[in-house]
């Protein structure tokens, strides 16, 4: 069943730690004009008149290389015709989120225990013992962990607050970030490390003594 045009809800955060940084994280530009279908082992309610569906059990929403999993999807179209998502994750299975980086072999994926979608401005807002990486193939790059997450895809910015909450030991934000891929100091850190990737290679064996 296809959906709506583009994503995401954007609310207003007051935090106690507001951490707020700029990543090279521009995502697929081709994703806002794709379609958006939702697949899910049921589908609860149709209000035609408010214009909410709501979708439940092993939801699947794709919108281009946009894949978000939830057990629960509940949308809704403005009168304007912009459409907003909420994803809501069952209990040890949060909802997530991933969608490609532009021209690289990168991704972006999130989780968080309720996913917020806002198609007019473009934003993903995770809430909840979010966490957000980027992926160069299959090593992560960057990792934010915190309470509530969101990601500016047109602005390419994320925020990040903290907050305890049940699933975190003490709400602090924290943040791990490699070097921009092709830059300088990536080169220097890659530099660094092969000598003690080659020190922890083991010695080749040795050959047998020749006998007279």
């Amino acid at each position: 069943m296809s959906v709506f045009p583009s994503l995401f809800t954007r609310a207003a955060c007051a935090a106690a730690l507001l951490f707020a940084t700029a990543l090279p994280v521009q995502a697929e530009r081709a994703d806002r004009g794709k379609p958006l279908s939702v697949a899910a082992d049921r589908e609860g309610t149709v209000d035609l008149i408010k214009q909410v569906v709501v979708f439940t059990g092993d939801v699947v929403v794709t919108k281009g290389t946009i894949v978000i999993k939830a057990a629960r999807v509940e949308v809704r179209e403005a009168p304007d015709g912009y459409r907003t998502a909420v994803a809501i994750g069952a209990p040890g299975q949060p909802a997530s989120f991933r969608q490609k980086r532009e021209g690289v072999d990168e991704y972006i994926e999130g989780r968080a225990n309720r996913l917020e979608y806002d198609a007019r401005g473009d934003t993903v807002r995770f809430e909840g013992d979010a966490v957000v990486t980027r992926l160069r193939g299959n090593t992560v790059a960057d990792k934010i962990t915190g309470n509530v997450i969101t990601y500016d895809n047109s602005a390419e910015v994320f925020s990040v607050e903290g907050g305890a909450t049940a699933g975190t030991s003490d709400g602090r934000v924290r943040a791990v970030l490699s070097p921009r891929e092709g830059s300088a100091a990536a080169a220097a850190a890659a530099q660094a490390s092969a000598p003690s990737a080659a020190a922890s290679a083991p010695a080749p064996a040795s050959a047998p003594a020749a006998r007279p």
